[in-house]
């Protein structure tokens, strides 16, 4: 009988940060105090709190030990597995009371959280199905088998999930689509293409909770009457790809995949198919091309894959955060699953919280809860004590919500009406120091190289949207190009083939909504509010604050700073390349080199000469 459990995240987060190597040692020290056969390690999945990583927690006095490291390892069993002393350095601080918190449920970044789809992620080892099934695992599907396929489908209907890819699509509509379309061969199709620049949520209910996504298809299979399934997944995720195949395995072995399950005479087996990390394959019908061994681009729809998908045959395909959620509804009953959530978007839904943000990791929340909630509350604020800018929401498709809709519920109706969307689930938070006209551009290069090219709008759309954006950016910018840009990423929304191409102009149209006078100044006054684009920036030396200690001339990679010693320095305009290395090592106390945006108005001069170096 063990005394007591250390569980360790073991997801891709915690484990570059060094999680492995905690675990290695922590065998080690354990072997020499003698507690090998009293301590048990787990080396669970995410726990969320990624930039507090890893993770080390003691149960069952569920003691929350954070940044931990291989050297930490002999002081946290000499001092609080012997000797029972709290190891105080490595307790999680709250940055506002400065704090040492023990509990992980008392630190506010986990309090405001609700988690369904994460309920295993980080609470069970993903590589022992014993410990799933001790979670109520597999309880879902031995529910379904004794249902007919409708009544499953039903059941999901009543719950109300709608499908966590991003369209937000009603999942038990799409089940009885697939149900209903006649043939003797169908396919279940989890699509675990995660693309998205940040986002990790799919990788780590993949990594965390393997046998929560078999089970969802199972159940899904019963529902629409397949008998096999792939589950699309980039190689980019190797962990991922291990916990699967071993999840697989031991389904298989446990009888729970495969023919005659349960006795029930039900038949389904499961596959992995590897895609290459192409984004535009996480369209349904471009990820059924890949899968069947062609090129990964859109085809036209009708027909649904629903009606005619993988090979011809009625294909049902599911987002990973969607089938996580089948099993609960199955178990639980869809009515405790609708009473989660608002009218339209019921249960939770899944970030990756990343940016500007003082807690960066995965969270999930009640649809519902405000953006001010997630990122203030959970969040834990703006770093640097900087002001919220804005929230790009969705992904490189999603929209940018400002911070007059800060206390804006998140659903899938508000987000659309505010001109953004779900998305898969990104939620990045950006500060005063933000450039929205070059963010627009960021996530606009990222949707351009992604596009499969096969269709005139998307193709070349993007990249005149691009085109002009650069021109903005690079101080090249005219009058006519705002209009022109909003009238060509309309045409895109509305001319494009898939949502790659009908999203991507989101950003755009989002920013000019909301941030327009950022376009107008970089176009009309030929500066960037923000000090971010370069063209529009120049340091500068006041003399009067100089005091000639050559440490810009030193740093400066282009020789482009001259002046004696002790003596006011200057700067060439023509050789300076806006590197911003002479703003970064003039000494802080004297602050002689400002950085400015040409025709930069004399109010706002004070704020930009406190300086922040350019980003690029």
């Amino acid at each position: 009988m063990y005394e007591r459990h250390i569980l360790i995240c073991a997801g891709t987060g915690c484990i570059s940060s060094g999680a492995n190597e905690v675990h290695d040692t922590l065998v080690e020290e354990l072997e020499k105090h003698g507690l090998k056969e009293k301590v048990r390690i787990i080396m669970s999945g995410c726990h969320g709190f990624c930039e507090q990583g890893p993770i080390f927690i003691v149960y069952p006095e569920d003691i929350f030990y954070c940044g931990v490291q291989a050297e930490d390892v002999p002081e946290l069993v000499e001092e609080y597995l012997v000797k029972g002393n709290m190891v105080e350095r490595l307790l999680y601080k709250d940055p506002v009371s400065e704090e040492r918190v023990i509990s992980h449920d008392k630190i506010m970044f986990y309090s405001k959280q609700k988690r369904l789809a994460l309920r295993n992620c980080g609470v069970i080892d993903p590589e022992n199905i014993d410990e799933y099934i001790i979670r109520g695992g597999y309880l879902g599907f031995k529910k379904a088998l004794a249902m007919e396929p409708m009544d499953v489908v039903n059941e999901v209907k009543s719950s109300g999930l709608r499908g966590r890819g991003g369209a937000g699509f009603p999942t038990g509509m799409k089940w009885q689509f697939a149900n209903g379309s006649p043939g003797g061969k169908k396919y279940i199709v989890c699509n675990a293409d995660e693309g998205d620049p940040g986002a990790f949520m799919d990788r780590s209910l993949l990594e965390g909770d393997p046998h929560a996504i078999l089970e969802g298809m199972l159940i899904a299979g019963k529902a629409v009457g397949a008998d096999e399934g792939y589950i699309y997944v980039r190689s980019e995720y190797p962990l991922a790809i291990k916990r699967l195949r071993t999840a697989i395995a031991q389904a298989e072995e446990y009888g729970l995949i495969g023919e005659n399950i349960m006795g029930f005479g039900f038949n389904f087996k499961v596959k992995i198919k590897e895609g290459a990390g192409a984004f535009v394959c996480g369209e349904e019908t471009a990820l059924l091309a890949s899968i069947e061994g062609q090129r990964g681009v859109p085809r036209h729809r009708p027909p649904f894959p629903a009606v005619e998908g993988l090979w011809g045959k009625p294909t049902c395909i599911n987002n990973v955060e969607t089938l996580a959620n089948v099993p609960l509804i199955l178990r639980r009953g869809a009515e405790e699953f609708a009473s989660v959530g608002t009218e339209g978007s019921k249960g939770t839904k899944v970030f990756a919280l990343t940016g500007k943000v003082n807690n960066t990791g995965l969270v999930e929340v009640a649809m519902g809860i405000t953006i001010r909630e997630v990122v203030f509350d959970i969040g834990g604020g703006i770093r640097f004590g900087k002001k919220f800018k804005a929230a790009q929401i969705g992904g490189p498709s999603g929209g940018c919500i400002p911070e007059e809709h800060l206390d804006l519920p998140i659903d899938f109706d508000s987000l659309t009406a505010a001109g953004a969307m779900m998305g898969s689930g990104g939620l990045v938070v950006v500060d005063e120091d933000t450039c929205m006209v070059d963010m627009a551009r960021y996530f606009l290069n990222f949707t351009k190289n992604e596009s499969c090219g096969q269709c005139i709008p998307c193709r070349l759309g993007t990249t005149q949207m691009f085109d002009i954006l650069e021109d903005i950016t690079e101080g090249r910018g005219k009058p006519e190009d705002i209009p022109m840009l909003e009238e060509l990423a309309l045409a895109v929304k509305k001319g494009s083939m898939c949502g790659l191409g009908q999203t991507a102009p989101n950003p755009i149209l989002t920013t000019l909504r909301y941030f327009r006078d950022e376009y107008e100044a970089h176009v009309i006054e030929k500066r960037c509010p923000a000090l971010v684009c370069k063209a529009l920036l120049q340091y500068s030396i006041d003399e009067e604050k100089c005091i000639g200690c050559t440490r810009c001339t030193k740093e400066c990679p282009v020789d482009a700073i001259s002046g004696e010693k002790k003596e006011p320095h200057v700067i060439d305009q023509e050789k300076c390349t806006k590197c911003g290395a002479c703003f970064d090592v003039c000494p802080k106390k004297v602050r002689a080199v400002v950085v400015l945006s040409e025709g930069l108005p004399e109010q706002d001069r004070e704020n930009a000469e406190e300086g922040c170096k350019c980003q690029s």
